[in-house]
Formats: C-alpha cells, sequence, structure tokens
C-alpha cells in the first residue's frame, strides 16, 4: 500500500515537472523574439521606399491635377488651397489597422508631453501649411508648370538653411554648391518673365507668381524642419501613429483657416458659376478636386514620415526630386514650352543642384552606416 502512494506522489510531481516546462515554453513562445539587426534594417528600408513612392507619385499629380483645374476655368486660389490639406478623412481608416500595443516610455509623464504644447505646436504647424498651400496656388495659377517646378527646387536652399539653425544641420561644399545654383535657376526665370508668361496673363501677375512660389518653397521648408525638430524634442515617439497625428491636426488646422479665407475673401460667391462654367462639366469638376486633395494627403504622409524616419532634410529632396519629373510630364500632357534656351539651361542647372544635394545626402548615411550597424532612425510600428 505504502508502495502505491509513493508511486501515486512520484507520478504527481513528475506530472507538475512536466506541467511546469509545459507552461514556460508556452510563456517563451508567447514573447516577442528580438528582431534580427539585419531584418530590422530591411524593414526601414521597406518604409523609406514606401514614403518616397507616396511622394513621388502624389506630388507629381496633385501638381498636374491643380494645372488641370486652372486650364478648364477654374479660378479660385482658396479652393485649390482647401483641397492641398482637406483630404486628411482618407488617413483615418489607417488607425484602426495600427497595434494596440504602445513602448513604455511612450506613457511616462515625464516623457509624454502636455497637451497644451500638443495644441500650439499642431496650430503653428498647420497655420504654416496653410500660407504655403495658398502661395503656391497663386504660382500654379500665374506660372507655366515647368516654371513653377523648377522655381520650387528652392526650397532645397531653404531647407538648408532652416536645418542650420533648427536641426544642426552642417554647411558643407555641397550644400553650398546645392543653394548657389539653385538662386542661380529661379533668378535666370524671374528674368526671363517676360516671354514665359502665360497667354492672357500680365508680366505683373506673372512676377507676382514668381514671389508667391519662392515664398511658399520657404514656408513648406521651414514647416518641413519644425516637424523634425517637433519629432525629436517634443513629440519623442517613434511611432506610425505619431506621423498621423501630425498630418491629421495639421491638415485639419489648414483646413479650418482655408475655409475661413474662402469666405472671407468672398471667393466662395463665385462658385456656382465657377462649377457652371467649368469645361468638362460639374462631374469632372468635383473628381479633379476630390483626386487632387487624395494625392495631396499621399504626398504629405509620405512627407512626414521621411521627416519620421530619415530627415526634413531627406524629405525636402524626395519632393524635390518629384518636381524634377513634374516638367516632363507638363510637355507630355499640357504642352508646356521647353524649347526656350533660358530654362532649359535653368533646369540644367537645377537638376545640378540636386544631385549635389543628393550626393551630400549619400555621404552622410555612408558615415553613420560606418558608425552604426542599423539605422539611426530606426523605428517600430506602433
Amino acid at each position: 500500500m505504502e508502495i502505491v502512494q509513493e508511486q501515486q506522489l512520484q507520478n504527481t510531481e513528475d506530472r507538475k515537472v512536466h506541467d511546469s516546462h509545459r507552461n514556460t515554453s508556452v510563456t517563451q513562445q508567447a514573447q516577442p523574439q528580438p528582431q534580427h539587426p539585419r531584418f530590422r534594417k530591411y524593414k526601414w528600408w521597406f518604409r523609406v521606399s514606401l514614403y518616397t513612392i507616396f511622394v513621388l507619385a502624389g506630388q507629381s499629380t496633385a501638381t498636374l491635377l491643380v494645372r488641370l483645374y486652372y486650364n478648364n476655368g477654374g479660378n479660385s486660389k482658396w479652393m485649390t488651397a482647401f483641397v492641398q490639406s482637406a483630404g486628411f478623412p482618407v488617413l483615418i481608416p489607417l488607425y484602426f489597422y495600427l497595434p494596440t500595443q504602445t513602448q513604455p516610455n511612450n506613457n511616462s509623464p515625464k516623457t509624454k508631453p502636455k497637451i497644451f504644447t500638443l495644441v500650439s505646436l499642431y496650430l503653428l504647424i498647420g497655420l504654416l501649411v496653410t500660407g504655403e498651400n495658398i502661395m503656391h496656388s497663386y504660382g500654379l495659377q500665374y506660372l507655366p508648370l515647368s516654371t513653377y517646378s523648377l522655381l520650387c527646387e528652392t526650397q532645397l536652399g531653404f531647407n538648408a538653411l532652416f536645418s542650420f539653425f533648427l536641426n544642426s544641420q552642417k554647411f558643407t561644399a555641397f550644400i553650398f554648391n546645392s543653394i548657389v545654383l539653385l538662386t542661380i535657376s529661379a533668378s535666370l526665370l524671374a528674368v526671363n518673365a517676360e516671354s514665359e508668361s502665360p497667354i492672357g496673363l500680365s508680366r505683373k501677375k506673372h512676377v507676382v507668381g514668381l514671389f508667391y512660389t519662392l515664398g511658399g518653397s520657404a514656408a513648406l521648408s521651414l514647416q518641413l524642419s519644425l516637424i523634425q525638430l517637433s519629432f525629436e524634442k517634443v513629440i519623442k515617439r517613434k511611432t506610425f501613429s505619431a506621423v498621423l497625428d501630425m498630418q491629421l491636426y495639421t491638415s485639419f488646422i489648414a483646413t479650418c483657416a482655408c475655409v475661413v479665407g474662402l469666405f472671407v475673401s468672398g471667393e466662395w460667391k463665385t462658385m456656382d458659376n465657377e462649377i457652371k462654367e467649368y469645361k468638362n462639366g460639374k462631374v469632372s469638376y468635383v473628381m479633379t478636386l476630390f483626386w487632387t486633395a487624395v494625392t495631396w494627403q499621399m504626398s504629405c504622409i509620405g512627407l512626414v514620415g521621411l521627416i519620421h524616419e530619415v530627415s526634413s532634410l531627406f524629405s525636402n529632396v524626395i519632393g524635390s526630386l518629384a518636381l524634377s519629373i513634374v516638367p516632363i510630364l507638363a510637355f507630355m500632357f499640357f504642352h508646356d514650352k521647353m524649347n526656350n534656351g533660358v530654362k532649359c539651361i535653368a533646369l540644367l542647372l537645377a537638376v545640378w543642384g540636386f544631385l549635389s544635394y543628393v550626393y551630400q545626402n549619400y555621404l552622410d548615411d555612408r558615415d553613420k552606416r560606418d558608425g552604426l550597424e542599423v539605422p539611426k532612425s530606426e523605428v517600430e510600428v506602433c
């Protein structure tokens, strides 16, 4: 009898040990295993590539659609500024596809920014977006599309200046060379203003378009540098939800400001006639504005994502690459003249300046790879 009891006790102990090992194994399987550095690097490159595609496809398509709006009878600057930010609701469904877990340090009261700070930040950047949108609207209406795109290349120079003061970006010989070339390119286009004025527009409006485009480029560069500074100093969250928050809230503020501008300027009174007189009809009018709004948001989420993953400087370089594609598309779809000698020289100088900037980014990236096994901006999607 005692032998039987001892055997039963032994069997019970064996089952407990077996269950303990089994639970430990299950627990270990349930815990997330650390990812290999090379796999994390590939994920980072995938995100950067995806954001780059968003910028290239979104910005070039949106610019062409705005030009199409003006060519077919559209005349409202505040409406085109409005659609540049009004497409933000298309990003809301992305929140439902984000995992619920967060990084532990993100919830710490010491690292979590105050509500007032965030509201002030989003308000400042949102109003800056409004100013940039309205200035670019004037530029797109008063300039040929190829001239507008070349002038927008100057945002690289503005970005170098703002990044130097706000993001501790160093000045190098290649960046200085890029700024000089882009400045000469813009100056050539300004001197050539009279011969490049669109049909039906005075030289005065053409010059106004030049200055508004330069102002819009400066505003965009300042906006990108401020966003990078916000991620580093205020938000301090390495998550994709932080990118969505930045784009959604600033776009909402910019949209509200554009609605106010639409009513204060009195342009809302002419909207009925504009829709009726639109060359391709009401459906074409609505669809042009709708897809303009969607593609602008596609471009913006790409720009903000590149700032988050890399830097405002790199984001601006990709945006400038998209602008370099626009003159070719404008020649194909809108028959913009590219046989003007001054414009061709300006295009070559802009491309040269762009390549100088890209090469400097390549050198910076190579230095980082020499010192780090994975990219510094490597983050987890949350």
